[in-house]
């Protein structure tokens, strides 16, 4: 069993610039900053180490860091403009029973980040659900699309920081 900080630098000397960092101070277990274009090959390569064998996506979620500047829009509504999206990567060994989070960010304005559903498939709906509620956009994604929103959806990103509740939807008044 390798703790975060081993993985960490096996992560580092293979990959190099593509590991940004290492984030120890959290309530939980350390996460490792990697590059959004190279999330793929770095997921694949800890998958398929002799060392590190993460077989199992666990969970990989969105999330708004809301680190935009905000501003106040014509209806006097408050609206992030720049700032990231992050996606986290809860990964498992079930063999050598050790554990890592990985995250990456990715612009707010075109949130790009490389589809690891080749490398685990239970990814597929991860990445859609992250795509369907804060719009980030899952490089060779098979499938990409709506998971939980109407497929016609065109009123924004509800899990996003800045998300405003449509008035009508398809002519119909939404409740609240």
């Amino acid at each position: 069993m390798k703790n975060p900080e081993e993985i960490f630098e096996i992560l580092k000397n293979q990959f190099k610039d593509d590991i940004t960092g290492i984030e120890k101070e959290q309530p939980t277990e350390p996460i490792i900053s990697v590059a959004p274009s190279a999330v793929d090959k770095i997921c694949l390569f800890l998958r398929d180490n002799e060392e590190l064998k993460f077989d199992s996506l666990m969970n990989l979620s969105g999330v708004d860091d809301a680190n935009g500047e905000k501003v106040k829009d014509e209806d006097g509504s408050e609206i992030i403009k720049g700032g990231t999206l992050s996606v986290y990567y809860h990964l498992y060994s079930i063999e050598y029973k050790h554990k890592i989070t990985l995250k990456t960010s990715t612009p707010r304005e075109e949130p790009r980040v490389e589809s690891v559903e080749s490398v685990w498939k239970t990814a597929n709906w991860h990445e859609r659900e992250a795509y369907d509620m804060f719009g980030i956009i899952f490089n060779n994604h098979p499938d990409l699309r709506r998971i939980l929103m109407p497929y016609d959806w065109d009123a924004g990103y509800p899990l996003r920081k800045d998300y405003k509740n449509p008035e009508f939807y398809q002519g119909m008044k939404v409740p609240y």
